[in-house]
């Protein structure tokens, strides 16, 4: 191989044979016109030939792929192949010396394979979430004829039944209301980990819309002897623009998880603006032109028997619950796991705080002016 000595005056060839990663240089053809030790192992090369190798021959596209490397200042991912037809990956970065380019490359399969497995796994993922989003209907629909029905039979609406039936109807009414919610709530995390929910923002009374969801769940807070109190005198007739429904789904499965972790007291909401030093401090992206309106903090906390801190690892991860066998740690977990996503889904931030017989709090910070909900600065 012919070798045009770019290094006139510097030994730039002892430094480059000691680099760890390959070094080329080719000439404005794409002839590979000198290679360092690395290069001649990763592919093959024998500079004792005489013979022209071109980079084009072992990079698909090699020539064109430095050009854009070399104009762009960026980094290459391509398909190589040795002069032993070993394919692999590499990384390539280019530069322009003269009418030669000078490239550097690395060896990325093992990254490249990784990357590809990940992207494969969330794909099948989407998929998988898809799929179930789609068959909603078809799991809930029979579980909701199971209830009815024993509701009608409960009411004698199907004739007299015994007293014995009538604990078998209860007992198979309460089965597939809990199996229900179950489904419910599961198919909620799969919908909102799958992606598919599009951010729909308005701008209502937000104070409005946590009395709307204190109201709907009176009755089940009732039949423990517990309260839902909210405390939003700082936020009074403030509009906040943000997706109502997405807030509501979020506050729901929060309430949710507190009416079942709690048997004696009551749950307090608290909404109020949080100044935009706590917003930075809880993680929180901090836009333009933001004050301490353009964010609210709710902050839900019961009188629970609250969560000690083994039970705090993974509570928002549904899948790190998996191996444990209680089903009531499963189920909050993908409730509180629905909350998260949907939370990072409006740029907010949730945590929480707790303490064994005292309770848990619940802290949401979300941004409610308008413009920022979608990461608009």
């Amino acid at each position: 191989m012919n070798f045009i000595n770019l290094f006139s005056g510097i030994n730039l060839k002892e430094i480059l044979q000691k680099l760890p990663d390959a070094v080329i240089l080719i000439d404005s053809r794409g002839r590979i016109t000198w290679t360092n030790r690395e290069a001649e192992y990763m592919f093959g090369f024998d500079n004792s030939e005489e013979t022209d190798y071109y980079f084009d021959d072992f990079v698909s596209k090699g020539l064109e792929l430095a050009q854009q490397s070399a104009i762009k200042h960026v980094p290459v991912i391509a398909g190589a192949i040795a002069k032993d037809e070993h394919e692999f990956f590499i990384e390539l970065n280019a530069s322009l010396y003269e009418d030669q380019f000078i490239i550097t490359v690395r060896d990325v399969t093992a990254m490249t394979k990784v990357l590809a497995e990940a992207e494969k796994t969330g794909r099948l993922n989407k998929d998988k979430n898809l799929m179930l989003s789609k068959l909603t209907h078809d799991f809930m629909s029979p579980l909701q004829s199971i209830i009815g029905f024993s509701n009608a039979l409960t009411d004698g609406l199907g004739g007299n039944i015994t007293d014995k039936q009538s604990k078998y109807v209860k007992i198979i009414n309460k089965n597939a209301s809990e199996l229900l919610y179950f489904m419910d709530k599961f198919f909620e995390f799969s919908k909102t980990e799958s992606n598919l929910i599009t951010l729909e923002p308005k701008t209502f009374d937000i104070v409005n819309c946590i009395q709307e969801i204190i109201k709907s769940n009176e009755a089940a807070a009732s039949s423990k002897k517990l309260s839902i109190t909210l405390d939003s005198e700082k936020l009074a007739n403030r509009p906040a623009t943000t997706d109502r429904n997405l807030l509501k789904t979020i506050l729901q499965n929060i309430i949710d998880v507190s009416l079942k972790s709690t048997e004696i007291g009551s749950i307090n909401i608290t909404i109020s603006n949080p100044d935009i030093y706590y917003v930075q401090e809880a993680g929180v992206k901090i836009f333009n032109k933001a004050t301490n309106e353009s964010y609210v903090l709710i902050s839900v906390k019961d009188t629970g028997a609250g969560l000690k801190e083994t039970e705090m690892d993974g509570l928002f991860e549904p899948y790190t619950q998996l191996e444990k066998a209680n089903r009531k740690i499963f189920l909050r977990s993908i409730c509180l796991g629905t909350v998260k996503a949907l939370a990072e889904k409006l740029n907010g931030k949730i945590w929480t705080e707790s303490e064994v017989m005292k309770g848990t709090t619940f802290n949401i910070i979300l941004p409610v002016e308008k413009g920022i909900i979608l990461g608009n600065e």
